[in-house]
Protein backbone atom coordinates (compact mmCIF):
# COMPACT_ATOMS: atom_id res chain seq x y z
CA UNK A 1 0.00 0.00 0.00
CA UNK A 2 1.13 3.43 -1.30
CA UNK A 3 1.27 5.82 1.85
CA UNK A 4 0.52 9.76 2.17
CA UNK A 5 3.80 11.77 3.75
CA UNK A 6 4.10 15.08 5.02
CA UNK A 7 7.17 16.62 4.83
CA UNK A 8 7.20 20.17 6.96
CA UNK A 9 9.15 22.95 8.01
CA UNK A 10 9.51 26.75 8.45
CA UNK A 11 9.98 28.94 5.98
CA UNK A 12 12.96 28.80 3.98
CA UNK A 13 13.38 25.37 4.81
CA UNK A 14 13.81 24.19 1.36
CA UNK A 15 10.42 22.45 0.88
CA UNK A 16 9.80 23.58 -2.53
CA UNK A 17 13.20 22.79 -3.50
CA UNK A 18 12.98 18.86 -1.96
CA UNK A 19 10.04 18.61 -4.08
CA UNK A 20 11.13 19.58 -7.24
CA UNK A 21 13.79 17.35 -6.52
CA UNK A 22 11.81 14.03 -6.33
CA UNK A 23 9.88 14.92 -9.48
CA UNK A 24 13.70 14.85 -10.82
CA UNK A 25 14.68 11.80 -8.79
CA UNK A 26 11.35 10.04 -10.39
CA UNK A 27 11.47 11.09 -13.80
CA UNK A 28 15.32 10.33 -13.96
CA UNK A 29 14.16 6.42 -13.90
CA UNK A 30 11.35 7.34 -16.67
CA UNK A 31 8.60 7.59 -14.50
CA UNK A 32 5.10 9.88 -13.94
CA UNK A 33 4.69 12.46 -11.34
CA UNK A 34 1.97 15.09 -11.20
CA UNK A 35 2.54 17.99 -9.46
CA UNK A 36 -0.06 20.21 -7.64
CA UNK A 37 -0.18 23.26 -5.44
CA UNK A 38 -3.46 24.88 -3.93
CA UNK A 39 -4.87 27.74 -6.03
CA UNK A 40 -4.68 30.39 -3.01
CA UNK A 41 -1.22 30.37 -3.40
CA UNK A 42 -0.85 33.28 -5.97
CA UNK A 43 3.37 33.12 -5.84
CA UNK A 44 4.13 32.06 -9.31
CA UNK A 45 0.33 31.70 -10.29
CA UNK A 46 0.62 27.89 -12.05
CA UNK A 47 4.16 27.47 -10.77
CA UNK A 48 5.95 26.11 -7.88
CA UNK A 49 9.03 28.19 -7.58
CA UNK A 50 11.82 27.59 -5.20
CA UNK A 51 13.91 30.25 -3.48
CA UNK A 52 16.80 29.03 -5.41
CA UNK A 53 15.24 30.38 -8.78
CA UNK A 54 13.82 26.94 -9.69
CA UNK A 55 10.50 26.69 -11.12
CA UNK A 56 8.13 24.06 -12.80
CA UNK A 57 4.77 24.84 -13.71
CA UNK A 58 2.08 22.37 -11.93
CA UNK A 59 0.05 19.70 -13.68
CA UNK A 60 -3.19 21.43 -12.23
CA UNK A 61 -4.06 23.77 -9.36
CA UNK A 62 -6.47 22.91 -6.41
CA UNK A 63 -9.49 25.40 -6.19
CA UNK A 64 -11.41 26.14 -2.60
CA UNK A 65 -14.01 23.55 -2.32
CA UNK A 66 -12.70 21.25 -4.97
CA UNK A 67 -12.67 17.15 -5.11
CA UNK A 68 -8.90 16.55 -5.12
CA UNK A 69 -9.55 13.19 -5.85
CA UNK A 70 -11.51 13.26 -8.97
CA UNK A 71 -9.17 16.22 -9.78
CA UNK A 72 -6.24 13.74 -9.62
CA UNK A 73 -8.03 11.32 -11.57
CA UNK A 74 -8.89 13.40 -13.99
CA UNK A 75 -5.27 14.44 -14.78
CA UNK A 76 -3.64 10.84 -14.22
CA UNK A 77 -6.48 9.71 -17.17
CA UNK A 78 -4.73 13.00 -18.84
CA UNK A 79 -8.11 14.20 -19.54
CA UNK A 80 -8.46 17.94 -20.21
CA UNK A 81 -11.43 20.16 -19.49
CA UNK A 82 -10.75 22.83 -22.22
CA UNK A 83 -10.16 20.63 -24.86
CA UNK A 84 -13.22 19.76 -27.46
CA UNK A 85 -12.74 16.69 -27.10
CA UNK A 86 -12.22 16.53 -22.80
CA UNK A 87 -11.14 12.09 -23.14
CA UNK A 88 -9.46 10.76 -25.59
CA UNK A 89 -8.74 6.98 -25.11
CA UNK A 90 -5.25 6.58 -25.20
CA UNK A 91 -2.56 4.75 -23.31
CA UNK A 92 -1.60 6.85 -20.55
CA UNK A 93 1.75 5.96 -18.23
CA UNK A 94 0.82 5.41 -14.78
CA UNK A 95 1.32 8.03 -12.29
CA UNK A 96 4.08 6.91 -9.87
CA UNK A 97 3.61 9.69 -7.47
CA UNK A 98 1.95 13.26 -6.54
CA UNK A 99 3.54 15.81 -5.11
CA UNK A 100 1.67 18.88 -3.57
CA UNK A 101 3.56 22.11 -2.77
CA UNK A 102 1.93 24.54 -0.10
CA UNK A 103 -0.05 22.00 1.37
CA UNK A 104 -0.84 24.00 4.35
CA UNK A 105 -3.66 25.71 2.39
CA UNK A 106 -5.66 22.91 1.52
CA UNK A 107 -9.34 21.94 2.95
CA UNK A 108 -9.19 19.59 5.48
CA UNK A 109 -11.67 17.66 3.31
CA UNK A 110 -9.10 17.55 0.29
CA UNK A 111 -6.23 16.18 2.85
CA UNK A 112 -8.75 13.64 3.37
CA UNK A 113 -8.68 13.02 -0.68
CA UNK A 114 -5.08 12.58 -0.49
CA UNK A 115 -5.22 9.63 1.78
CA UNK A 116 -7.74 8.23 -0.09
CA UNK A 117 -5.38 8.61 -3.40
CA UNK A 118 -2.63 6.65 -1.70
CA UNK A 119 -4.92 4.17 0.20
CA UNK A 120 -7.24 3.67 -2.70
CA UNK A 121 -5.41 4.32 -6.10
CA UNK A 122 -2.11 2.94 -4.34
CA UNK A 123 -0.25 5.98 -5.56
CA UNK A 124 2.15 7.38 -3.06
CA UNK A 125 1.51 11.17 -2.10
CA UNK A 126 4.09 13.36 -0.71
CA UNK A 127 2.73 16.65 0.84
CA UNK A 128 5.29 19.44 1.31
CA UNK A 129 4.11 22.89 3.83
CA UNK A 130 4.19 24.38 6.96
CA UNK A 131 3.01 23.86 10.06
CA UNK A 132 2.19 27.25 11.52
CA UNK A 133 1.05 30.26 11.02
CA UNK A 134 3.01 33.42 12.14
CA UNK A 135 0.51 33.82 15.20
CA UNK A 136 1.75 30.06 15.56
CA UNK A 137 -1.44 28.31 15.35
CA UNK A 138 -1.94 25.71 12.94
CA UNK A 139 -2.97 25.79 9.16
CA UNK A 140 -6.61 23.80 9.15
CA UNK A 141 -4.43 21.34 6.33
CA UNK A 142 -1.26 20.92 8.30
CA UNK A 143 -3.31 20.14 11.52
CA UNK A 144 -5.19 17.65 9.48
CA UNK A 145 -2.23 16.52 7.57
CA UNK A 146 -0.04 15.57 11.04
CA UNK A 147 -3.26 13.43 11.47
CA UNK A 148 -2.99 11.87 8.94
CA UNK A 149 -0.13 11.20 7.26
CA UNK A 150 1.59 7.79 7.23
CA UNK A 151 5.01 9.88 7.62
CA UNK A 152 6.24 12.72 9.06
CA UNK A 153 9.72 14.33 8.06
CA UNK A 154 10.60 17.99 9.61
CA UNK A 155 13.23 19.43 7.11
CA UNK A 156 15.24 22.04 9.23
CA UNK A 157 16.51 25.54 8.54
CA UNK A 158 18.08 28.02 11.37
CA UNK A 159 17.36 31.37 12.62
CA UNK A 160 19.35 34.32 12.42
CA UNK A 161 20.95 33.70 15.24
CA UNK A 162 22.37 30.02 14.66
CA UNK A 163 19.50 28.36 16.48
CA UNK A 164 16.87 26.07 14.82
CA UNK A 165 14.02 28.08 13.18
CA UNK A 166 10.65 26.77 14.14
CA UNK A 167 8.59 30.05 13.79
CA UNK A 168 7.34 31.60 10.76
CA UNK A 169 6.97 35.61 11.39
CA UNK A 170 5.45 38.23 9.04
CA UNK A 171 7.02 41.43 7.99
CA UNK A 172 5.18 44.14 6.18
CA UNK A 173 6.76 47.06 4.47
CA UNK A 174 6.01 50.16 5.70
CA UNK A 175 6.99 53.14 3.08
CA UNK A 176 8.68 56.58 4.27
CA UNK A 177 7.71 56.48 7.65
CA UNK A 178 9.81 55.94 10.87
CA UNK A 179 12.75 54.72 8.51
CA UNK A 180 15.77 56.89 10.13
CA UNK A 181 17.63 59.74 8.13
CA UNK A 182 15.53 58.45 5.16
CA UNK A 183 12.32 58.64 6.71
CA UNK A 184 9.55 60.80 4.35
CA UNK A 185 12.07 60.59 1.31
CA UNK A 186 10.96 59.01 -1.44
CA UNK A 187 10.84 55.41 -1.77
CA UNK A 188 12.17 54.74 1.82
CA UNK A 189 10.77 52.02 3.38
CA UNK A 190 11.43 49.80 6.07
CA UNK A 191 10.29 46.01 7.51
CA UNK A 192 8.34 45.45 10.74
CA UNK A 193 7.08 42.39 12.69
CA UNK A 194 3.60 42.16 12.76
CA UNK A 195 0.96 39.56 14.90
CA UNK A 196 -1.77 40.38 14.07
CA UNK A 197 -3.77 40.03 10.49
CA UNK A 198 -5.13 37.54 8.01
CA UNK A 199 -3.81 33.87 8.39
CA UNK A 200 -3.27 33.81 4.93
CA UNK A 201 -1.17 36.54 3.24
CA UNK A 202 1.14 35.59 0.50
CA UNK A 203 5.06 36.17 0.39
CA UNK A 204 5.81 38.79 -1.75
CA UNK A 205 6.46 42.52 -2.24
CA UNK A 206 4.61 44.21 0.57
CA UNK A 207 4.67 41.05 3.07
CA UNK A 208 7.68 39.03 3.84
CA UNK A 209 8.40 35.89 6.21
CA UNK A 210 11.50 35.61 8.70
CA UNK A 211 12.13 31.75 10.25
CA UNK A 212 12.95 32.31 13.70
CA UNK A 213 13.53 30.31 16.99
CA UNK A 214 11.45 30.26 20.31
CA UNK A 215 13.88 32.94 21.74
CA UNK A 216 14.05 35.55 18.79
CA UNK A 217 10.35 35.16 18.15
CA UNK A 218 9.33 36.02 22.14
CA UNK A 219 12.22 38.21 21.93
CA UNK A 220 10.13 40.62 18.72
CA UNK A 221 6.83 39.16 19.85
CA UNK A 222 7.67 40.61 22.94
CA UNK A 223 7.03 37.42 24.74
CA UNK A 224 3.29 37.05 22.86
CA UNK A 225 2.27 33.36 21.06
CA UNK A 226 -0.82 33.40 19.44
Amino acid sequence: MAKLYFRYGAMNSGKSTGLLQAAFNYEERGQRVLLAKPQVDSKGEGQIVSRLGVTRPVDFLIPPGAGLMELFRREARGDDPTALLTHVDAEVKPVACLLVDEAQFLEPAQVDDLLRIAVLENVPVMAYGIRTDFRTASFPGSARLMELAHSLEELKTICRCGRKAIFNTRKVVDTGHDAGPLAGAPGARRERFVFEGDQVAIDGVEVTYESLCGVCYLDESGGRLG
